[in-house]
């Protein structure tokens, strides 16, 4: 399971003056804010703190990200393509013959990041519950989750089971609560929550 995104770190101390230059900042400024964010949060992390971990210039950070709340929504978006699409659809995709199987193999990739040393949690639904849905990076949140939600009923749809949204809801709350057991120190809760999705797809069988 893919969590932080390292970018090698030089001196920056100077606003860039290049195009490679500035596209080095918003690297550094983005690994670092990934590391931060996923491990600890929004409120947290200040952003004298991320400019000093990143090696920027704050005149070069407030250039690239005018917002501690513009780089929130540039990590969410990193977050989404890096755990949803390269981390979970991906690797679920390419373990399985059949949709089905493949459906399945989201919880062997779930259990298996639940025993990372580096497993953080659900970044998305840290940040709801954090900053709430009426909050714009809560209702980024919540957009971001009804993504990953979409690509289990693209599953379900090629699986041919019945009410494949309805059906991508109820696993969505597996998967949530998988992820939440673990961060409570349940490491099986990948095996656990698979079984009750083995069930879930028996009753959508159309």
């Amino acid at each position: 399971m893919s969590t932080e995104a390292k970018v090698p770190i030089s001196d920056a101390s100077s606003p860039a003056s290049s195009g490679e230059g500035n596209t080095n900042s918003v690297e550094r400024i983005l690994s670092v804010a990934y590391e931060l964010f996923s491990r600890r949060g929004i409120r947290d992390v200040g952003v004298n703190e991320l400019i000093e971990r990143s090696g920027v210039a704050k005149a070069t950070f407030y250039r690239h990200f005018p917002s501690k709340d513009s780089l929130v929504l540039a990590f969410l978006e990193q977050r989404d393509k890096l755990w949803t699409v390269e981390a979970i659809v991906a690797q679920a995709r390419g373990r399985g013959q059949t949709p089905e199987e493949r459906l399945l193999a989201i919880f062997d990739v779930l259990g298996e990041w639940f025993r990372r040393d580096d497993f953080e949690g659900s970044t998305f639904t840290q940040v709801l519950l954090e900053m709430g849905p009426s909050h714009p990076l809560g209702q980024a949140s919540i957009n971001y989750l009804e993504k990953l939600r979409s690509h289990v009923q693209a599953l379900a749809e090629e699986a041919g089971l019945a009410d494949p949204d309805g059906f991508a809801r109820s696993w969505q709350i597996l998967m949530k609560g998988s992820i939440i057991s673990a961060t409570g120190g349940d490491l099986d809760a990948g095996k656990r929550a698979q079984q009750m999705a083995a069930w879930l797809i028996e009753h959508h069988r159309a």
